[in-house]
């Protein structure tokens, strides 16, 4: 069992006292009687707001079409869909033969897969060519260790192809062998399988292995189903590897050797593998294209812009449809491929977002796609290619009496302390006094390069219906401005992300938008981390902060390479092996950072079967504020027992999860109301 001494560690000459380092162990009762009591603290501070708590669940729950389906999309003869029935949490997944009108087929109940066990993720879902099969990867704790299991579809029996564990990834190059990947002791996906179906998991050929720690192994079906295609991908370097689908028993074929700080992704359309990469300097990538029977010689199709960022390609029979970043905003431009012709889908607010869909058919000529805004619910529609013309399909509906007109959407650019200028997403109830009055809701993410799109989400609703403004900052370390934006906010420019965080609530605080005394703050997990240090930089900025699932302890998370991801995330955090990366990384760590000095109020939550952001990181971090700190702050730590990175499962509980969430933030900025 763990002792609960100190643990000291030297490194560069530097040494650092951990005294919280036995909280790592999960297996030792004594940490989860730890665990167990800092909840139970947690809910006896929070026991005052369980009215409001329910009343929050009941708006939520009231806004949600209970009953629901999505848009079938087609494959093939068959049209497949999900949808939801009320009082059940998980989706329902089903198909038509023929035509959308046929008679419904469920072919998987996620309810009844899910009975018995508290946690129920999927992650992965693919249907075999002639529709016969399911091949799923099930995970029943959080921590993302999958099974791959088999459905005969005609029978509705499972087949006694198990495999486990497995990592995310599936594809199958026929109705009858079927591609997946498995992961190392750190947690890295390392190695693509073959797999028979009918034949044990001991004679499944291992097709593909990469032995450099920093490099990550995919696999899926090119949409046109010619090709089953192999990722090995790190932060600066990629590599792609193809298979036949026709002769899967073929050795793969490399697209192009990897090179360093060169990345590239493939699809296949014909004759061509369509090639997006940042290759001969195009920092915001362009589009190559190699024909299939040389796929080294690749040749110019788009090339780079330095005002616009290629995210990817999509490909089908006749066209493709390239997604674009520009001026901050996702953008859809459509190529004739026989003909060259490009023009771009038009989108009319002055802040978005736009997704594309599920396309399965490569022979398709109509495109889906999702758009929304702050305040405009999610809306589907179908884009025909040529006749350039759109079909709204289907429109979410919020219940409640959610309207729409009610809500006014900003984009405002706040100036950072070098002098970039930051995108900030704002909706709220009007009419808008900006007197500093108005409790606000900042939220970011700001690594990765992941984009936070100005999308709808219902939830928010009962905090801006409270009075709230909920805003987004587009900080460095996403994509949001174009590849040089997610630079200029990882590895040594790390510090970017956090003082535009700071800088973009000290601009809404000038302009009056709000003050110190109703601001809080919220991201999770490498958004925890920018909870983290913003808490330790600017405390007395924010009135309250909520850390999800938080990457608080990253200096000793990159020194530890058992850990899943660490020797992926040099190239995102720095490498603490080296002094210099060492020293940058100690200097911002929320850890390592935490001084005597009042704290804003705090609640931070976790699930402890997290694979990615282990569950001693936010609590050590939780028990090292609580020891230092000179406030008398609420400090709070949520612990979910049963789940991994990602919180609960089922909708339901996400939704209590969301509404302790909003509780605590209403408590510590306007209060509970009398008589809850």
């Amino acid at each position: 069992m763990a002792e609960r001494i100190p643990v000291s560690t030297t490194r560069h000459g530097d040494t650092r006292v951990d005294e919280y380092a036995w909280l790592r162990d999960k297996h030792d009762p004594r940490v989860i009687a730890y665990l167990e009591a800092e909840n139970a603290y947690t809910s006896e501070m929070m026991r005052h707001t369980e009215a409001l708590q329910g009343e929050l669940y009941a708006e939520m729950l009231a806004r949600i079409k209970e009953d629901d389906s999505q848009v079938p999309a087609r494959r093939g003869d068959w049209w497949y869909y999900s949808r939801t029935e009320q009082g059940k949490p998980y989706p329902i997944f089903c198909r038509r033969h023929g035509s959308a009108d046929a008679p419904e087929q469920i072919y998987y109940d996620q309810n009844t897969a899910a009975a018995g066990h508290d946690f129920h993720n999927l992650g992965g879902f693919e249907v075999s060519p002639d529709h016969r099969y399911l091949a799923l990867l099930v995970d029943t704790n959080g921590y993302e260790d999958f099974a791959l299991q088999v459905i005969d579809l005609e029978s509705g029996q499972a087949l006694p192809d198990t495999v486990a564990p497995v990592g995310f990834g599936l594809a199958w190059a026929s109705s009858d062998t079927l591609f997946y990947t498995t992961t190392d002791e750190a947690k890295r996906s390392h190695a693509v399988h073959r797999h028979t179906l009918g034949t044990p998991a001991s004679h499944d050929v291992r097709v593909y292995h990469d032995g450099d720690p920093r490099f990550n192994v995919g696999v899926h079906a090119s949409r046109s189903a010619a090709w089953v295609c192999i990722s090995s991908t790190s932060f600066t370097s990629a590599e792609w590897w193809v298979v036949p689908a026709a002769d899967a028993a073929r050795a793969p074929v490399c697209i192009a050797p990897r090179a360093e700080d060169v990345e590239y992704e493939i699809a296949h359309g014909g004759d061509w593998w369509y090639i997006t990469t940042n290759r001969d300097g195009a920092a915001n990538f362009k589009v190559m294209r190699a024909p299939v029977s040389a796929p080294t010689e690749w040749t110019e199709w788009i090339a780079h812009r330095p005002s616009v960022f290629v995210e990817g390609v999509d490909v089908f029979a006749r066209h493709a449809v390239v997604v674009e970043r520009e001026g901050g905003l996702r953008q859809l431009s459509v190529i004739e491929l026989a003909t060259a012709h490009q023009h771009r889908v038009a989108f009319g607010d002055a802040a978005y977002g736009v997704y594309p869909a599920d396309n399965p058919e490569f022979a398709s000529s109509v495109y889906r796609f999702s758009y929304s805004s702050l305040a405009q619910p999610r809306a589907v529609y179908d884009y025909e290619l040529t006749q350039r013309t759109r079909a709204l399909r289907k429109r979410d509906e919020v219940l409640g009496g959610f309207e729409a007109s009610r809500y006014t959407v900003e984009r405002v650019m706040a100036p950072a302390r070098d002098g970039t200028l930051v995108p900030v997403s704002l909706v709220y109830r009007g009419p808008l006094v900006r007197d500093g009055n108005r409790p606000l809701l900042l939220y970011a993410y700001g690594s990765y390069g992941y984009t936070m799109e100005p999308t709808f989400s219902s939830t928010r609703f009962s905090l801006i219906d409270r009075g709230f403004i909920y805003a987004i900052a587009h900080v460095r370390g996403g994509q949001e401005m174009g590849r040089a934006w997610y630079d200029a906010g990882k590895m040594q420019h790390k510090l970017n992300t956090f003082h535009d965080f700071i800088d973009v609530a000290d601009h809404l605080v000038r302009d009056r938008y709000t003050s110190p005394r109703y601001l809080a703050a919220n991201g999770g997990s490498a958004g925890g981390l920018l909870m983290g240090a913003v808490a330790n930089l600017r405390p007395e900025l924010f009135r309250a902060i909520v850390a999800d699932v938080p990457f608080v302890d990253v200096l000793n998370t990159m020194l530890d390479e058992s850990l899943p991801l660490t020797s992926q995330e040099w190239e995102q955090w720095g490498n603490p092996n080296d002094p210099a990366d060492y020293a940058y990384i100690k200097g911002y760590a929320p850890y390592e950072n935490i001084r005597p000095q009042p704290y804003p109020r705090i609640l931070a939550t976790s699930g402890v079967n997290d694979s990615r952001v282990p569950f001693w990181e936010p609590t050590k971090w939780v028990a090292r504020l609580r020891a230092v700190k000179t406030d008398p702050h609420p400090l709070l730590l949520k612990m979910n027992m049963g789940a991994g990175h990602g919180g609960s499962t089922g909708r339901y509980e996400r939704l209590k999860e969301e509404a302790f969430r909003q509780a605590f933030i209403i408590d510590q900025l306007i209060g509970v109301p009398a008589g809850q």
